[in-house]
């Protein structure tokens, strides 16, 4: 499935709605929050993250702190996206601080690019329980909701961090578990894109065309992340998505495609190393 036409309207505002995401303590989900923010948008941070970790930075907590800074209301929740009770729990709690819910952000993933020598059935689990699984429950969970805001003309969405679906043996064979897992969150996209149309609910994949800079991505062995770009690439091209109010749906967009769709020619500030233009490239991207 080739990647979609970016939609092309005039962008508009995130203010005053509530963005559902998760795993927005760090990286493309908590610039994608921020971003937001800016805009006086509502931020429900689910993450998992509630102490500092030199390894790892970031908790839902000092997610919030950034979000509030920038302008947005932030309600910090520590959810773990396999606890089917948990995430029901959150939404319950999002809909009684902020009346509801207009976007979903499924971000949270688990990655391991192993092979299946290497991959114990716990990995296995780990990642198809937080990406393809997680993304299904807080999409099912969200939906009442999502339902209510587009019975109110509130235009809802939900857009998931996955690639264009290509099934080809080489997306495949290097990583056969996290392939499955990541490609089974594009198998949301596509079946509630069709499932959610007669409700007014748009659904989209966003996917970045080169590595993007996030912790997850500097755990992972041989990546040079001055070949990458900034998470906030990410965030705008989400933004574009967002505050599109055509009803598009059921497409599978990569982010710089989005912004030039939108007129922007400067890339350059999204490169971690200024200038560079030999950009590591992500996976699943034909």
């Amino acid at each position: 499935m080739n990647a979609a036409t970016p939609p092309a309207s005039q962008p508009g505002s995130l203010q005053g709605k509530t963005l559902f995401i998760t795993g927005a303590s760090r990286g493309i989900g908590l610039a994608i929050a921020k971003r937001a923010a800016v805009d006086g948008a509502n931020i429900v941070i689910l993450a998992k993250t509630t102490e500092a970790n030199p390894k790892l930075p970031g908790t839902i907590y000092s997610a919030a702190q950034e979000i509030e800074a920038a302008g947005g209301k932030a309600l910090p929740l520590a959810v773990d996206i396999r606890d089917d009770d948990a995430v029901f729990a959150a939404v319950a709690q999002a809909v009684r601080t902020f009346g509801g819910i207009d976007v979903l952000i499924n971000n949270a993933s688990a990655i391991s690019l192993t092979n299946t020598d290497a991959t114990p059935m716990k990995r296995f689990d780990l990642m198809n329980g937080i990406n393809a699984r997680g993304t299904y429950l807080c999409t099912a969970a969200c939906l009442p909701e999502l339902k209510k805001s587009a019975a109110a003309g509130r235009k809802p969405q939900v857009l998931t961090m996955s690639p264009p679906l290509s099934m080809k043996t080489h997306w495949f064979a290097p990583h056969t578990a996290y392939s499955m897992a990541k490609y089974g969150m594009s198998m949301c996209t596509l079946g509630h894109a069709g499932e959610f149309k007669r409700f007014g609910i748009a659904v989209n994949s966003l996917w970045p065309r080169t590595a993007i800079a996030t912790a997850a991505m500097q755990m992972i062995p041989g990546v040079d992340i001055a070949l990458c770009r900034k998470p906030e690439i990410m965030a705008d091209a989400a933004w574009h998505i967002l505050t599109n109010t055509s009803g598009a749906t059921g497409n599978f967009y990569i982010d710089d495609a989005v912004l030039q769709a939108h007129g922007v020619t400067d890339f350059d500030r999204y490169a971690v190393t200024p200038g560079n233009t030999r950009f590591l490239p992500d996976l699943f991207v034909d």
